[in-house]
């Protein structure tokens, strides 16, 4: 097989023989639409998809020979089509997006005989959309690619509120020009809603969690044993593992996406590729780059990720993104960072739980977590490796005595809330590892535990205090029943009560029964 890793463009996929998850069927059903928007985390396929639909509206009947989209359309017709493409370019300056629209305008212009003076650059736009349609007879198709990039590249700075009126004044055009126009798809990592981007033009039909729509892009895990089913089995055979094993290893590491309240298993087809074509299990997603908006939004509200996720949100919480808030929920989700795990239904209405989407995701996630807590560029892989293999073989006296000193190693004079702080530290320790379910601050009917821990073997409550007793700790593990939700579960129940020193800055005892 040849694998299409880093090719964005249909007609060369189909040309050069590169290996095709049939989604046509569903391009065709989203082309009879008007107008809109689909967000996805960045290397998902939003461009190939963009691609997709651009041979379409164009006609190329021979691209689509032997796929699903040929028992669907008859005609073939092609349409004038407009590809905006935003990626390969740094918006940080003061005139780069100017100069993108207008060097994009001007060759469309050339395209149809046009030379217009003294106009905005949405006038001319409009004006070539209406030249378009009344040369070719038919309506027009415009294709953005990556939209919300030039708000991304400045986000936070004094240049993002140019760049998103430059846009309004832009995007305007499709309400204008409404009459010239087939078919417009925006696509993008993130959705600026309630800000002025959108309010220049009719709201687009938002695509992103329509139970129809949930896998244009990505594989989904039917595609992956169907499609990729013999490579599925040569990686099985080059690790000496059975198939049920290696696809469990890539469920762990690439699997978890989900777009709707189908929860239909979206497999991240970037690292799925990568790891059929090199044969090499490691994380290509989000080694290939980490967002430098993400970074800042870190720095500015000192994510909780803890806060964020084990709890059920409205949509409203996470699908808009507010460009004004503090909380950075929407932009986690929007990005792949979380996604959603579980759907609880009142009535007609749905809410929704949000995690890491897989130990990818999340090991990566963490690490920056990490770093940007401790301000620190080394996440003391080694010392961590060495604590998760003590708990994993059950030896409780190496892993107090290795994570004793390791917070004697931390400066914690800097953090407010000692407690929280220890409690913090640990969660981003195991997480970092992703070879357990780490859950912080489990909800009962009498309260909430502090941490548990979910190995193969064991299952391990851990209640914590600051200058407290670890007797104490214990005692409230066993009063408020922190363990009946795993009296059914086969794995031994271990409590740990540890008490935490706010002089010493780390543990000062620890007891287990």
């Amino acid at each position: 097989m040849k694998y299409p890793i880093g090719v964005q463009s249909f007609e060369v996929l189909r040309t050069s023989n590169y290996v095709y998850v049939d989604k046509t069927d569903l391009i065709y059903d989203l082309a009879q639409q008007h107008v809109c928007f689909l967000c996805r985390p960045r290397r998902f396929g939003k461009s190939l998809m963009l691609s997709t639909l651009e041979a379409y509206f164009l006609g190329k009947k021979e691209l689509f020979e032997g796929l699903k989209i040929k028992s669907l359309e008859n005609e073939w017709l092609q349409y004038p089509v407009f590809h905006i493409d935003f990626n390969g370019v740094n918006f940080a300056s003061q005139e780069a997006l100017d100069n993108r629209l207008d060097d994009i305008v001007s060759d469309w212009e050339h395209q149809y005989g046009i030379r217009v003076k003294d106009k905005n650059i949405g006038d001319r736009f409009a004006y070539v959309l209406q030249q378009a349609h009344q040369q070719t007879g038919r309506g027009c198709v415009v294709l953005i690619d990556e939209y919300d990039k030039p708000m991304l590249d400045v986000l936070g700075d004094t240049q993002e509120q140019i760049n998103r009126d430059i846009l309004k004044a832009f995007y305007s055009v499709f309400k204008l020009a409404d009459a010239h126009l087939r078919f417009v798809m925006l696509t993008g990592v993130t959705k600026f809603s309630q800000v002025s981007v959108f309010s220049g033009f009719n709201q687009p039909f938002d695509i992103s969690m329509t139970p129809k729509y949930e896998a244009i892009c990505g594989i989904t895990e039917q595609e992956l044993y169907t499609r990729f089913a013999d490579a599925v089995d040569a990686l099985a055979m080059q690790y000496g593992m059975s198939a049920d094993e290696v696809r469990s290893q890539l469920k762990q590491r690439y699997d978890g996406y989900h777009f709707s309240s189908r929860l239909t298993d979206i497999y991240n087809p970037f690292s799925v590729l990568n790891v059929l074509a090199t044969g090499i299990f490691s994380d290509y997603w989000f080694a290939s780059g980490t967002p430098t908006y993400l970074i800042k939004l870190l720095d500015k509200n000192n994510t909780d990720i803890i806060k964020l996720t084990d709890k059920y949100y409205e949509p409203a919480y996470f699908v808009n993104y507010r460009a004004n808030t503090e909380d950075p929920l929407a932009m986690l989700y929007q990005s792949g960072y979380l996604t959603i795990k579980a759907v609880s239904r009142m009535d007609v209405e749905y809410l929704y739980r949000l995690g890491f989407p897989n130990n990818e995701v999340k090991r990566g996630f963490v690490t920056l977590l990490y770093n940007n807590y401790f301000r620190s560029e080394d996440s003391n892989v080694t010392i961590i490796k060495q604590l998760v293999q003590s708990l994993g073989e059950g030896d409780l006296e190496a892993f107090c005595s290795l994570f004793t000193a390791y917070l004697s190693s931390i400066d914690y004079e800097m953090r407010k809330d000692k407690e929280y702080h220890f409690q913090y530290t640990l969660y981003l320790i195991f997480s970092l590892m992703s070879t357990y379910n780490v859950v912080v601050e489990r909800h009962s009917s009498q309260g909430r535990a502090d941490m548990i821990v979910e190995t193969q073997k064991n299952i391990y409550i851990f209640e914590f205090k600051l200058d407290g007793s670890a007797d104490d700790a214990l005692r409230q593990i066993e009063e408020r029943g922190y363990a009946k939700p795993y009296l059914t579960d086969s794995r031994p129940i271990t409590k740990i009560g540890i008490t935490f020193g706010s002089q010493s800055g780390t543990i000062d005892d620890w007891k287990i029964a």
